[in-house]
Order: structure tokens, then C-alpha cells, then sequence
């Protein structure tokens, strides 16, 4: 894999979409992590994949094959929930050896002092309602910590820069990444205001497929698990 470092980074029927074609672009949230399972604010924190996420790898890969997908190159974090997820599903779509690119841009939000934390435990110690803003809204962060907006600073950019020119090539990008990285990657893309962003939520481990125009607009989404 390569690796960059640093953060800058009604009618009539419309046809089936050809899987051989490009300009398609996957995104995938990791499958559970140790830290989910034990619902705990993880941010930065580098925990692996709990059983239940590798599960729900094998089975984000068998997805894709059962549709036929096929990558040209793949991206992902720097953090070991993330790309060991992204293995797993190489191995299923027999590509283990996919041209990669593992950035730190990708990671996940910094959570800040809240990273450990049993999130009930964070709702008696802050109060509901202040986790919720912190866990949900645009630009505030917790303690310490990244707000959306911050997270979305390095992601954005990364993502212009890095993955656009590919998918311009016509090619199929894979992206396994974070809640909250990829919860900033779909406002971009679906063009959400950041009231519509708090309603996003990004299941673990399952598959949402976009299909670009050539101007970047999204021409179709679909999540598989629909």
C-alpha cells in the first residue's frame, strides 16, 4: 500500500447500470470495532476490528461481488479498523493486491477528551443533549476535539485532489473509511446543508454506491443494505 501522511489532505424503466463501467464511486464505514461494540467514543484511537465487524466485512465484499464490482484502486485510512477492513473485502472481490492509498486525511474526527468514553457515561457527566450537539452538529467540537466542519477541512480537500482525478478517468474507487469522515465526504457529494447533515447516519460495513456525472454531480445513489 502506499501511504501519505498528514491531514491536508414513471414510466419507462431506466436500464441496469453496467458494474464494467467507471465513474463509480464506493463508500464503505468500517465494519464494528472493539471500541463500537463497547460503545465508547473512539476518534484517533487505533482499535481493531471486533468479530462482528469482520463479519460485516465479508460480507460488504460478498455484496459487491454479488454485483459484480470490480476496482481499478482503493483508498483508505491510516487507522487499522478502516484498511483491515478494506482487506477483507479485496479478499473477497479476489483483489488483494489493489493499488491503495492509505491517508491520514481519512481518519476519523478527533473526539478529543471524550475518546474512552462510554457514550452513556458522556451523557450523565455532559448531558444529553450537549453529547448529541457534539456527536451530530456542523461546527462544534467537543472538548479537545474536531467538529464536522474541521474534519471535513482535510477530507474535502483529499478528496478533490486525490480521488477526483480518478473517478474522472473513468475509473471505479473503493473508499473505506469513518463515520465521520465519510459523513463529510456525503455532504460534499449530495450537497446537504449542515441541517440536513445531522440527519446523516452511516451504518458500519455496508456499501453505498455512487455514480457520477462528468461534472461530479451524483447521477444515482444506491446503499445495499436497502
Amino acid at each position: 500500500m502506499d501511504q501519505l501522511t498528514g491531514t491536508g489532505m414513471t414510466g419507462r424503466a431506466e436500464p441496469e447500470e453496467d458494474p464494467s463501467k467507471g465513474n463509480v464511486l464506493v463508500l464503505i464505514r468500517h465494519g464494528e470495532s472493539e471500541w463500537n461494540r463497547l460503545n465508547r467514543f473512539t476518534g484517533w484511537k487505533d482499535v481493531g476490528l471486533s468479530e462482528e465487524g469482520i463479519t460485516e466485512a465479508h460480507r460488504a465484499g460478498a455484496m459487491l461481488k454479488g454485483e459484480g464490482r470490480k476496482f481499478d484502486c482503493a483508498f483508505t485510512s491510516t487507522l487499522k479498523r478502516a484498511h483491515n477492513t478494506l482487506d477483507v473485502i479485496l479478499d473477497e472481490l479476489g483483489q488483494p493486491k489493489l493499488p491503495t492509498v492509505k491517508a491520514a486525511a481519512l481518519n476519523e474526527r478527533d473526539y478529543g477528551e471524550l475518546v474512552g468514553i462510554n457514550k452513556d457515561e458522556a451523557r450523565k457527566r455532559y448531558g444529553a443533549e450537549q453529547v448529541h450537539i457534539w456527536q451530530r452538529s456542523y461546527d462544534i467540537a467537543p472538548p479537545g476535539g474536531e467538529s464536522l466542519k474541521d474534519t471535513a477541512s482535510r477530507v474535502v480537500p483529499f478528496f478533490e485532489k486525490w480521488i477526483v482525478p480518478d473517478l474522472q478517468a473513468g475509473k471505479n474507487v473503493i473508499v473505506v473509511a469513518h463515520g465521520n469522515s465519510l459523513r463529510s465526504l456525503i455532504m460534499q457529494l449530495d450537497r446537504l446543508t449542515p441541517d440536513d447533515v445531522m440527519q446523516v447516519e452511516i451504518a458500519t460495513g455496508v456499501p453505498l454506491i455512487y455514480r457520477l456525472n462528468a461534472d461530479g454531480s451524483v447521477a444515482e445513489k444506491r446503499d445495499l443494505a436497502a
